[in-house]
């Protein structure tokens, strides 16, 4: 009888605290992170943005299905203490309400943009329900900051850019019917395509689109040589 897959709550986010003193930008670990984790994950890849830990002997052959459960989203609270300090007016401050927007636009864009890459173009099925072929995909976007807010404010000026900010990608992958973490990716990434633009809603809400559309490719491809669906090609 399968089950469904709830076992990602609010109260699991206390779960990513390594993570968040960790992926931090310029560079995820100021420190060498541990080459085993609590969790018995070993270090496979270490870059100076992205930790990629799993499972011994973890096979992936097996999945045909994914499981995309709801994004957690995270702000830096440094950067948004920062931000709020440095405005005078205080109708440009931005407020809990306008957090909690763009938490929850963030991850249903995240959904989106990864059910669209692995389901439309990587044939991935998508289940809400566990069973030994459904991978579960535990997201979160953690340390977030945004160069330039645009918060509609009456009167409000350009601001120009190089980079409409960046974010850290917080991934675990389970597998379902034995609910066993099998891998933990951290990658830190930063929009790079402003290039002295005008910031706005709408070059914010591009830039972080590009940002997951190039993590789910990424994953598409990692899980297509994992599972052998590339050697069908």
């Amino acid at each position: 009888m399968f089950r469904s897959i709830r076992f990602w709550k609010p109260a699991a986010i206390a779960t990513i605290g390594t993570a968040l003193a960790l992926a931090t930008l310029p560079a995820i670990a100021k420190d060498d992170p541990p080459q085993v984790t609590q969790d018995g994950l070993h270090l496979k890849t270490q870059t100076k943005y992205r930790l990629v830990y799993t499972k011994p002997d973890a096979s992936f052959s097996q999945y045909r299905r994914v499981a995309i459960l709801d994004c957690a989203v995270e702000f830096s609270k440094d950067w948004l203490r920062s931000y709020n300090n440095s405005q005078v007016d205080p109708s440009r401050r931005i407020g809990s309400k306008d957090l909690d927007r763009a938490k929850t636009d963030l991850s249903a864009a995240f959904k989106k943009i990864f059910t669209d890459e692995l389901a439309g173009k990587g044939g991935y099925q998508i289940s809400t329900t566990a069973a030994p072929d459904v991978l579960v995909l535990r997201p979160a976007l953690i340390n977030i900051q945004v160069s330039a807010p645009d918060l509609m404010a009456a009167g409000r000026s350009s601001t120009f850019v190089q980079s409409s900010g960046q974010m850290t990608l917080y991934l675990e992958l389970w597998d379902s019917s034995t609910n066993t973490i099998l891998a933990r990716v951290m990658d830190a990434g930063q929009d790079p395509d402003m290039y002295g633009g005008r910031s706005s809603s709408v070059t914010n809400r591009a830039a972080a689109d590009r940002l997951m559309q190039s993590w789910a490719q990424e994953l598409h491809k990692r899980l297509d040589i994992a599972t052998g669906k590339d050697q069908g090609q």
